[in-house]
């Protein structure tokens, strides 16, 4: 005999007689009519080729292969039950575990000092790996569950993701302090006639910024262009060049190098940065523990 062969609703009524040896009770407990037990006894009793219960003055009496089959079966019934009613939880007191999480350079600089000392207070030996969002298939890595969770400006993940915004941000420009320009603020002119170090970025929101100071047909003296942001806190310290960088950037960067920011003269629009993660994880504990902890640390 095979499993297929099987309604597991038969092995349910068969536990239910063993425990209750009554038709009645076993129909009332079930929300059942007494000719369906009756009727699923039946098959039963065809299926497996014993009279399985045999009715008596004391009720329904199970035969020695009911006794038999009684203790697995109801140890199998019990297994199946607790595990689809299971909730796998997290503990971050006491779980080891290392979470993957996608960012930019701008995304370590400004959210990993604070994620780290918040982590060591509520979950001291959970560890975090990054990733960078434009040097993987973030898509098919967070589908495939190894990155669990990205931030950032990230308009290409849609479908099959749930996303939160953390805090929108607008640009500025940085500079260091006692630059001739002072701090009081940049005009067009002055922002024209500076020298420009230009982080490109490439596959980020931040390319989008040089595209928009094109387009308005403004002219700038690019005298360095870099890949990322890590450098651009040391070469604005020790030259007058300045550079349009995102505001919590420049609030993380400002103060160790010596650095000030003004608003930008050239408009541009508010960038949202979003927290990410793949319909796959939305419930499950460890995930939604550290997405929260994230969007309560750092969400406006």
């Amino acid at each position: 005999m095979e499993l297929k062969d099987i309604d597991l609703n038969l092995l349910n009524i068969f536990n239910e007689l063993l425990r209750r040896r009554s038709v009645s009770a076993v129909a009332r407990a079930l929300d059942l009519s007494q000719p369906a037990v009756s009727n699923a006894l039946n098959r039963l009793r065809t299926l497996l080729g014993d009279e399985l219960f045999l009715r008596t003055s004391r009720g329904m009496d199970p035969t020695p292969f009911a006794e038999m089959l009684a203790e697995p079966i109801a140890f199998a019934l019990s297994t199946i039950h607790s595990t689809i009613n299971q909730r796998a939880s997290f503990d971050p007191a006491s779980s080891q575990r290392n979470f993957t999480v996608a960012m930019t350079d701008i995304g370590e600089i400004y959210f990993l000092p604070v994620l780290i000392d918040t982590l060591a207070k509520v979950a001291p030996d959970v560890t975090l790996s990054t990733v960078r969002n434009n040097a993987i298939n973030l898509r098919d890595e967070m589908e495939a569950g190894r990155v669990d969770l990205a931030i950032g400006l990230l308009p290409d993940l849609k479908t099959g993701f749930f996303q939160r915004r953390l805090f929108d941000q607008q640009y500025v420009c940085m500079f260091r302090k006692g630059h001739p320009f002072g701090e009081e603020g940049i005009s067009l002119d002055t922002f024209s006639s500076a020298e420009h170090v230009v982080i490109v970025s490439a596959g980020t929101g931040h390319g989008k910024v040089d595209e928009l100071i094109e387009q308005a047909h403004i002219q700038r003296k690019i005298k360095l262009r870099v890949p990322h942001f890590v450098a651009v806190g040391h070469i604005l310290q020790a030259s007058d060049m300045i550079a349009v960088v995102p505001e919590r950037f420049a609030e993380r960067t400002a103060k160790p190098f010596g650095l000030t920011y003004v608003p930008c003269p050239v408009p541009l629009p508010k960038i949202s940065i979003n927290i990410l993660w793949h319909a796959k994880n939305h419930r499950e504990p460890g995930n939604q523990w550290l997405r929260t902890l994230i969007f309560d640390t750092f969400s406006d």
